[in-house]
């Protein structure tokens, strides 16, 4: 027995020995790859020597003597820190996913591919101006010099996931930075998913109701669109999707997930200063790490500092000495889907206003790891490519002997958004930022503007002009051979709204209703929010003067107006209304579920339990108002809509109609549907989170959810690469976190302001910004996630142009020395 103790004891030592000895090499590999930035090197490709000087915080800031020199130094740090999310960013918009991680992204890259977004960025290149070039150039230069270095000294591959996901990296091209920025311009459009789902809701509905349950922003309302129906011969009423779960990987977003924002400026008439201050918080899907990167350039013109998005040059939200600028999503209508008809004698032709024409065709191949390759054919019209029907649930409103098709101003070959982005960097004033913005195309943003005296708001981006007759005005598919549905050219930049030093002395936007214009100059229907426009308006006309310090406690205020206005409708015959009831009763616990919202602001703060009672109600309420009017197509609607609960409940234009079951004997009124609802979210939670009501916290059902693309479902690996962080806020909150919507947790904080920066220019070294991770992209780094911790209580990091101070603290300066 001794013996075989013995023998055990030394397999179970060998064995852990083992595994450490493992552990030890994987680190030594995964190590290789973190950058020495005490450091000095000689490159080729710059004039004069180059200095990377490494704050605190890990924000490069780069000094050169010509604006070249600078942009070589920007590329060489993006890509010491951000190199494998470059690459992958890359591959995506080039569709060449499946090389790495075989048939998972085969729907993906067949996507891309049809899109072509990298060629057109290849065509692209030509069309920017002398200077925009060669700052392209000479960034793609600075990354390819740092590719040699990792080759040249063995630095575990550039990244550790290189060693996992094992390919050449090919060299840097300045079409590789346009088409991450078209590729953004995917994430953030949410056009194709908005008309199909108003068509397939319009195919189970009667006009009115479509109305309600997707509402118009409030304002002046539209004419009544025809149903698709109407316009669509022979589709079925009901289609089922064909999706797969959604891969972390795909670039596709959603309307309810499309690109959001705040942004919000003061004169200075409304400054305590008597200066100006800009606020800016772009919202994205939160990855680990984050899809910003923090910089500061030296360029000719100044010093420049804000956010970049690694693998582009520029700084996208930021500051010079001069101008500061901020963007949000515009939700301009720039893409309409078009339903082309098949020649039944001839399938290769589709039909035009003028007569049968043939597809313009070629073939793409697709390479898959561990598969047979596959040969897709792309097909594009006069329209633009040809989508198929198993993305966007595009066969789900498409009639036999039709393909679809779209149209989007990001197809455009002669792309200048960069020139503008250079532009704007370059600007002097807010006027000559407005000017710069003329070259920008696409995706449509909403630029906001100061300098010392002077504030702006401008929508950039190319408006399509479509005709007066057309159909649906954009918002429903329609069929592309009729010349009434397609468009005349983009309108001229004046067109695009514009606020310039606007009397209130305040300007702000949070993807809410800017502008309301008739057809065709209305620049889009679907309008991002209708709900945070209203506390922002609040927090700012409740003080005479603005500080930096109210610019940030409005950036990172937590309550829901639309708690405060749905409540009292929801739960007008409820409040105190309950009988006697047994502890641990359903109907007990609904009385102290609704005597906790009855004391409750609507503040959605992560430590309070009725914000998430609050949001699993509302949630129940519209599942059960829907779900047997829309049957399964009520699973498409994953976010509660706010403006569909208040004219549910203020009877709008009819819409209590909503709270009858139809298919049940009894008349149901809204306040059974209310009571039922509530205790149908206090079922969920007391399975989900346990019974106690009074022990819940909103934070642990709003995690923010930063992981990893790649690693962040992999066991074992991801509690190194993922990044949870309990979060207040909430859908509808100045600070927000858009949840999920879908599975299990549905209410994770997987949207939100990946960056934020304050800008004051009475004081500009005041200024503050922060991201959600941290600089690196490498999960040994301390700089992996060191900014996390702070973004979530709402802190911020120092944003200076002074060198000085940038040295002082600094973390390890790069010298670059041309050979």
């Amino acid at each position: 027995m001794a013996f075989i103790f013995r023998w055990l004891m030394r397999i179970s030592s060998a064995l852990v020995l083992l595994a450490v000895a493992l552990f030890l090499l994987a680190y030594y590999f995964a190590s290789r790859s973190l950058p020495e930035f005490n450091a000095e090197t000689t490159v080729a490709g710059i004039s004069a020597p180059v200095e990377i000087v490494r704050d605190n915080s890990n924000v490069p800031h780069i000094f050169g003597d010509t604006d070249a020199d600078v942009f070589f130094g920007m590329g060489y740090a993006h890509a010491q820190d951000r190199l494998w999310q470059m690459t992958l960013l890359r591959r995506t918009v080039q569709g060449r996913l499946s090389e790495l991680f075989g048939e998972r992204t085969v729907k993906i890259d067949t996507l891309l591919r049809r899109f072509d977004l990298y060629n057109l960025a290849v065509s692209s290149v030509d069309a920017q101006d002398a200077e925009t070039r060669a700052a392209l150039e000479a960034y793609a230069a600075g990354v390819n010099a740092w590719l040699g270095e990792v080759n040249k000294g063995a630095l575990g591959r550039g990244a550790p996931e290189m060693w996992l996901f094992n390919h050449p990296i090919a060299p840097w091209q300045p079409a590789d930075s346009i088409a991450i920025i078209k590729l953004m311009a995917l994430d953030l459009n949410g056009q194709i998913s908005a008309e199909v789902l108003r068509a397939r809701t319009s195919l189970m509905l009667p006009a009115d109701r479509v109305q309600d349950i997707l509402p118009d922003a409030p304002g002046e309302g539209i004419a009544a669109l025809p149903q698709y129906a109407e316009l669509v011969r022979d589709v079925p009423k009901y289609a089922a999707n064909t999706r797969q779960p959604d891969d972390p990987l795909s670039p596709v977003s959603s309307f309810a997930l499309a690109g959001a924002s705040n942004a919000f400026v003061a004169g200075p008439t409304r400054s305590a200063t008597g200066s100006t201050i800009l606020a800016n918080d772009p919202h994205l899907k939160l990855t680990a790490p984050s899809v910003w990167y923090l910089a500061r350039l030296e360029i000719e013109t100044g010093g420049v500092i804000g956010a970049t998005i690694p693998g582009v040059p520029f700084i996208l939200s930021g500051r010079s000495s001069n101008v500061g600028w901020g963007i949000t999503s515009a939700y301009v209508d720039d893409l309409d889907v078009y339903l082309e008809e098949l020649n039944p004698d001839n399938p290769n032709q589709y039909r035009t206003p003028s007569g049968w024409k043939d597809f313009e065709r070629r073939e793409s191949i697709v390479a898959i790891k561990d598969a047979p390759a596959l040969t897709i054919d792309l097909l594009w019209t006069e329209n633009g490519p040809v989508l198929p029907p198993d993305q966007y649930d595009l066969g789900t409103i498409r009639p036999a002997l039709h393909v679809t098709s779209v149209n989007w101003t990001a197809l455009d070959p002669a792309d200048t958004s960069l020139s503008a982005a250079y532009g704007i960097m370059k600007a002097r004033n807010v006027q000559g930022a407005i000017t710069a913005a003329e070259d920008y195309v696409a995706p449509a943003m909403n630029l906001m503007l100061a300098d010392r005296n002077s504030i702006a708001m401008q929508t950039m981006g190319a408006l399509p002009e479509r005709d007066v007759n057309h159909q649906s005005k954009g918002r429903l598919p329609t069929y592309g051979y009729l010349a009434e549905n397609r468009w005349k050219g983009v309108f001229p930049y004046d067109i695009n709204p514009r606020y310039l030093d606007p009397e209130g002395g305040i300007i702000g936007n949070t993807n809410n209703k800017t502008i309301d214009r008739e057809f065709p100059y209305h620049v889009t229907y679907d309008w991002g929010d209708t709900q945070r426009i209203n506390r922002w308006r609040r927090l700012m006309q409740s003080r005479e003067v603005h500080t930096r310090e109210s610019f940030i406690e409005a950036q990172l205020d937590t309550v829901s107006f639309t708690a405060r206005a749905l409540l009292p409708l929801i739960g007008a015959d409820l409040w105190f209304t309950g009988e006697a009831a047994a502890e641990g009763s359903i109907e007990r616990k609904r009385q102290d579920a609704l005597e906790l919202l009855a004391e409750w602001n609507g503040e959605m703060n992560e430590h309070q339990p009725e914000p998430l009672i609050y949001a699993a109600w509302v949630r129940e309420l519209q599942d059960r108002l829907i779900r047997d009017d829309l049957g399964p197509l009520a699973d498409e609607f994953t976010h509660v809509e706010p403006l569909f609960i208040e004219r549910v409940y203020r009877d709008i234009s009819g819409a209590s109609a909503w709270c009858d079951v139809v298919q049940s004997a009894p008349q149901e009124t809204c306040t059974d549907i209310a009571r039922a609802a509530l205790d149908d979210a206090i079922v969920w939670i007391s399975e989900t989170y346990g019974p106690d009501l009074q022990s819940l916290r909103w934070g642990d059902a709003h995690m923010a959810t930063q992981d990893h693309t790649v690693l962040g479902t992999t066991r074992v690996l991801n509690w190194f690469v993922n990044i949870r962080q309990s979060t207040s806020g909430g859908d509808n909150t100045m600070m927000r976190g858009r949840t999920k919507g879908t599975g299990a947790q549905p209410f994770q904080n997987v949207h939100a302001a990946g960056y934020r920066g304050v800008y004051d220019f009475a004081d500009p070294d005041s200024s503050v910004f922060i991201i959600s991770t941290g600089q690196s992209g490498h999960p040994l780094s301390r700089y992996y996630d060191d900014q996390g911790e702070l973004w979530r209580r709402g802190e911020y990091i120092p944003m200076s142009l002074d060198p000085a101070l940038a040295r002082a603290a600094a973390v390890g300066i790069t010298h670059l020395l041309p050979e």
